[in-house]
Order: structure tokens, then sequence, then C-alpha cells
């Protein structure tokens, strides 16, 4: 069994969920809590999963990274609205040649993380979950879970499959998460967009789910659309996607339960709105290129005027 330690900052639908998963399969790990920290300390982490139910119902819980043991695999799995607050968690709780593991949505994350520490390998992660928080303490995990693990080096330049990566794999793969390794986490994240910025945006605008936005004829080629502008988004950093990987996301999504994004949840929950990291940031970048992306833009400036106006 694996002697790393991990630390999982942000215990909510999607942090919770794999740190508890870990925790399952006999690792050690450590869980930065905010309003549920009382309740977790307490009775533990429940997890109702299509994979099978299950209880922590001992868990180390923190309400203080300066509390926290400094741990081999830091886990980032906050909010990016919350990335402002990483200066200063992240330092204390990283091992010197540690990792970070960035579980987050977006564009550029990884490189707000090499700002911060230095020594340490920078993986991200690309999350294919459908999981909400129910309850203080209760994860609810509906459909999927695969992560794709990519390395991170500076201008995103592709890293091949390290021996870093696949110990993290190897960790995960043991807890029973599906794990795909890519040569290339640029690309990674540029077909994620392909999935996150259609259905989290136009789920906010147009309140809906993603089998109401499937079921309509209209929203469909619309959902569509902005796949293929996303990515032309790619080609300006010099990365392909194929046509049929758009197809397969369409399909998967058709295929999947319905689903409220998490971006639609923290709307509902008048929480900040992911707009910079998953609009954001790759306008900008394709901007910088010489390309613009209208309908991403559309999508950003209705998301801004929503998330200033109800947050």
């Amino acid at each position: 069994m694996s002697e790393r330690s991990y630390a999982i900052l942000g215990t909510g639908a999607l942090g919770g969920f794999y740190g508890a998963k870990l925790q399952k399969a006999g690792l050690n790990v450590h869980f930065l809590l905010r309003s549920d920290y009382e309740y977790v300390k307490k009775s533990g982490l429940l997890v109702e999963s299509i994979d099978g139910d299950f209880t922590l119902t001992q868990v180390n819980a923190y309400d203080d990274v300066a509390k926290m043991p400094q741990c081999d695999v830091v886990v980032v799995s906050l909010k990016t609205t919350q990335n402002h607050l990483l200066p200063q968690m992240l330092p204390p709780v990283v091992k010197e040649n540690g990792v970070v593991l960035v579980l987050q949505n977006g564009l550029a994350v990884e490189e707000e993380v090499a700002k911060i520490v230095d020594n340490v390998t920078i993986i991200g992660g690309l999350c294919f979950l459908c999981s909400n928080k129910v309850a203080a303490g209760h994860i609810s995990h509906l459909d999927y879970g695969q992560i794709t693990l990519g390395e991170y080096a500076a201008n995103y330049n592709p890293m091949g499959i390290t021996p870093r990566m696949q110990q993290i794999a190897d960790d995960f793969t043991n807890a029973g998460i599906a794990i795909e390794l890519t040569e290339d986490l640029l690309l990674g994240r540029w077909k994620k967009l392909v999935w996150n910025i259609p259905y989290n945006g136009l789920s906010v605008i147009l309140n809906a789910r993603t089998d109401e936005l499937m079921a309509n004829m209209h929203t469909r080629e619309l959902v569509e659309q902005v796949m293929y502008e996303v990515s032309a988004g790619a080609k300006t950093a010099g990365r392909v996607i194929a046509e049929s990987f758009i197809q397969t996301m369409l399909d998967y999504t058709v295929k999947m339960k319905p689903y409220r994004t998490s971006m639609k949840i923290d709307y509902d929950e008048r929480r900040p709105l992911e707009v910079e990291a998953i609009f954001g940031n790759p306008l900008r970048k394709a901007e910088a290129a010489g390309v613009d992306l209208r309908l991403i833009r559309c999508l950003y400036q209705q998301l801004k005027f929503l998330d200033m106006r109800d947050g």
C-alpha cells in the first residue's frame, strides 16, 4: 500500500468524494473543511454512490491549514473563485518536492499554482464527475468519476507520462477511481472546456438541466456550435480537437442522467460563479492570438451580469 499522505483543500462534492475514496482504500488523508467542519469532525463523511454507499466514521478534519500536517500530495479541489486564498493555504501544507494536484475547472489554473509554490510537481486533473454535496458531510455521487491526469510544465509544454503521474494514478486506481493519463495537459484542459463551456454557461443562462438542453433542437444546435468554437480556441494554442470528440461529448451527455451542472448549483445557491477560469481565461488566450470567440464571449458577458447582479 502507498505511504503517500494526502491533503484535501476543499471538501465539497468533488474533493470530499475523491478524498473519501482514497481514505476508504487505506491512504492517509487530511481534509480541510469550512462550514461542515464541526459536523464532519464529530460524525464523519457519508458517501452515497452508484458504486456503493459507505461512511467514514473517523476523519482527519481541520478548519485551518496551519493545523494540518505537511503532506506528500495536496489536492486543490476548491472552486476557482477561492483561488485568491491559495497563497496562504498551499505553502504550509505541501512538502518540499511534493505534489500539488489541481482538480479544478477552467484554463491556466496550474499557472496560478506555479507562482505560489516551487520545488513541487504540479499535476492537473480533469474530473468527469456527477456529484453533489446534499448536506453537511453528505455527498451524493450520481454518475461517472474518471480523472484525466497530466503534468504541468512552463508554457504547458507537453510532459509525456511521468513517474509522478503514474504514482498518483496508482493510488487513485487502487481506490477504485478510473484514471486516464494524458501526455499533454493543455490539450486535456481544452477538451474539458468542450463540455464545461456550453453546459455550465447555458444551464445558468437558460435555467436548464443537461437533459433539457439536449432535448430541444435549438439548444442542442447551440451547444454544438459553442463546442466547435472551443475547438477553434484550442487551435490558437496549437492544440487540435477532433470532430469525433465533439460528437462523443454530445452522445455522452444524452446518455447522462439529468444533471444540474456545478455552475447552476452555485448560481441557485447564490455562490460566486467560476466565470473567469472557465470562460474569461480561454477568451483572453484566444484573443491574444487574434481570434474572437463570439459565442463564448456572449455567454461570458451574460454570466458576468448574472454573477454581479445576483452574487
